[in-house]
């Protein structure tokens, strides 16, 4: 074995010879990656979903071009081209997704239900929490308005929030006093909602509902639709309903303005109280498309993921970032979304 051992090598040197001088440069096997190791990818398309006005959209990201190529260059990739487009609705953007012919998205959790077969989870986006979080309305009630926290949360909630009126402090004085409402107590209220495909406007609402009561929103007997939350919150505080449903941060933003805007009585903290809390609301999402060549490495889209929470924790990103409501980005799951699924199957049930 040891004199065949020289021999062995010997033959093994004349084939990298020749292996070389078929490359003729020798270059590597794969055309797409430098000498230096970097990787080059010719373009990378990214659409937003509309959630403010297009041009708004494209001139705050536009710097996001340089910076996102600046990252993925330290990660080892050179990316050619970053394309990047504002969606004419979310179902437009969800729809490039699932053709391919965007290879990253920024969607709501709802969309991606729609498209999930055709598109994944890359990161979720993060928001800023507030001081409350429990599912137990009464400990919302201890007399002090929300608070922003500075921890980042990947969900918010809905509340139940109930105002003025003879009914709704009768109802906040039930939860605050340990007991269960019935569903005659929330049949026998005025409702302010919004259209069937808000999120805390009416969808995780309605689940809560189902979940306790096996109702829904349809079966109320005294329902007033409105056109935003802040409408519902006027509607509160001049006593038209006696409960309305929104996000749980709702209070944060009204409450400096309840008395002088919408004619609030006293302050809101003490007209209004807090009888239900649904299940968290995931927020949107960063979500890459099965469908597309260039996400198909895995060592890519971590790289693509890493530079996104990067960016996000730097003066520059969180103005980029600020035009989506979003703070920052952790790693997301499909199956965070199953609270999503639950609405949509909830969504398609009222459509029949």
């Amino acid at each position: 074995m040891k004199k065949k051992l020289p021999a062995l090598l010997l033959t093994l040197a004349l084939c990298c010879g020749l292996m070389s001088g078929c490359g003729g440069s020798g270059e590597t096997a794969s055309d797409d990656t430098s000498s230096d190791g970097v990787q080059e990818i010719p373009s990378l398309k990214i659409a937003f979903s509309p959630y403010a006005d297009a041009d708004m959209i494209s001139e705050s990201t536009q710097p996001l071009e340089d910076l996102l190529k600046e990252k993925l260059l330290e990660k080892g990739y050179d990316v050619g081209e970053i394309d990047m487009t504002v969606g004419t609705s979310y179902t437009a953007v969800g729809e490039a997704l699932s053709a391919g012919s965007a290879d990253l998205g920024f969607i709501s959790g709802g969309n991606y239900v729609l498209f999930s077969d055709d598109c994944d989870v890359l990161l979720t986006a993060l928001r800023y929490g507030i001081n409350k979080d429990s599912e137990n309305p009464a400990d919302w009630n201890d007399g002090t308005i929300e608070e922003n926290t500075d921890e980042m949360s990947t969900y918010y909630r809905c509340i139940l929030l109930a105002g003025p009126t003879e009914k709704g402090q009768e109802l906040i004085a039930k939860v605050n006093g340990g007991q269960e409402l019935t569903w005659e107590d929330l049949n026998s209220a005025t409702w302010a909602v919004l259209n069937p495909t808000s999120a805390s406007g009416y969808i995780y609402p309605c689940l809560w509902l189902q979940e306790h009561y096996g109702k829904g929103i349809s079966d109320l007997d005294n329902v007033v639709e409105c056109d935003s939350h802040t409408t519902s919150v006027a509607r509160l505080a001049a006593g038209q309903v006696d409960v309305m449903v929104s996000y749980g941060h709702i209070r944060i933003k009204n409450a400096p303005i309840w008395e002088s805007d919408f004619g609030g009585t006293a302050p809101m903290v003490e007209q209004t109280g807090v009888i239900g809390v649904t299940e968290g609301i995931y927020n949107d999402m960063i979500a890459y498309s099965k469908t597309s060549e260039t996400m198909e490495d895995e060592d890519f889209r971590k790289a693509v993921g890493e530079s996104f929470i990067e960016l996000a924790e730097t003066e520059e990103g969180q103005a980029i970032f600020s035009v989506f409501s979003q703070v920052g980005y952790t790693w997301g799951s499909d199956s965070d979304y199953d609270g999503e699924r639950d609405a949509q199957a909830l969504l398609k049930s009222m459509e029949q």
